[in-house]
């Protein structure tokens, strides 16, 4: 799950980018509009953490660009203001949340988590397919009722894979998912991810369409425990 982090405040913005990654996010962070701007003209992120006051203008202006371009993107504001009156403007905007500063990083991942899930369609905090249960926000994985014990990467991308049973993810969609700006990647990087998956899944349990991608069979999905 790729974020977009704007805020102008190096130290807040620094505490941000570790804390959620150490959550499981993938994160990439900038400090003006503009800037923020040119990422998502580039980077289709699965949500947009949003300081409303910054060095070149309002975070607002930001979200009422993104909706009229149809972008629905899910967008969380954060700031220091606490009047009703901003709130509401916000809201009316097109931000789906808003969470006053000073906040607590897990209560900023849950309802990052929270968003996600309503953008992608589900109510349920965990995903079920083909025998597997994943628990996002303790990043857990059960298989046929063994826990199973995965990387933060190896887990990002059976996430993304388990998002969207049966349709195929490409190398690069993966690659966007698991690494932000100034990450290295190596060339075979997912497919070694890949490997270690199918060496603790089962080999036919992520098939490979050659030339197109990775996909999970869409099956049923047992019970969770």
């Amino acid at each position: 799950m790729r974020l977009l982090v704007v805020e102008d405040d190096h130290v807040l913005a620094d505490g941000l980018v570790a804390g959620l990654r150490i959550a499981g996010f993938t994160v990439d962070q900038v400090a003006t509009l503009e800037d923020a701007r040119h990422a998502l003209a580039g980077i289709a992120y699965a949500a947009l953490v949003l300081d409303l006051m910054l060095p070149d203008g309002s975070g607002l202006d930001l979200v009422a660009e993104q909706r009229r371009r149809h972008n629905q993107v899910p967008i969380l504001l954060l700031t220091a203001r606490d009047q009703v009156a901003d709130r509401v403007a916000g809201l009316d905007c097109g931000a789906d949340d808003y969470l006053g500063k000073p906040f607590e990083l897990d209560e900023l991942a849950a309802r990052l988590r929270a968003l996600m899930r309503r953008s992608d369609g589900r109510a349920e905090a965990q995903l079920q397919v083909q025998g597997l249960c994943l628990f996002p926000a303790e990043r857990r994985a059960v298989y046929l009722d063994r826990e199973l014990s995965l990387s933060r990467r190896e887990y990002a991308v059976l996430l993304a894979l388990a998002e969207r049973p049966g349709r195929v993810l490409a190398k690069s969609d993966l690659e966007d998912r698991l690494y932000g700006w100034g990450e290295e990647i190596e060339s075979n990087a997912v497919e070694v991810h890949i490997h270690h998956l199918r060496a603790k899944l089962g080999r036919g349990f992520i098939e490979t369409l050659r030339g197109i991608g990775y996909r999970i069979r869409p099956e049923e999905g047992r019970s969770c425990r």
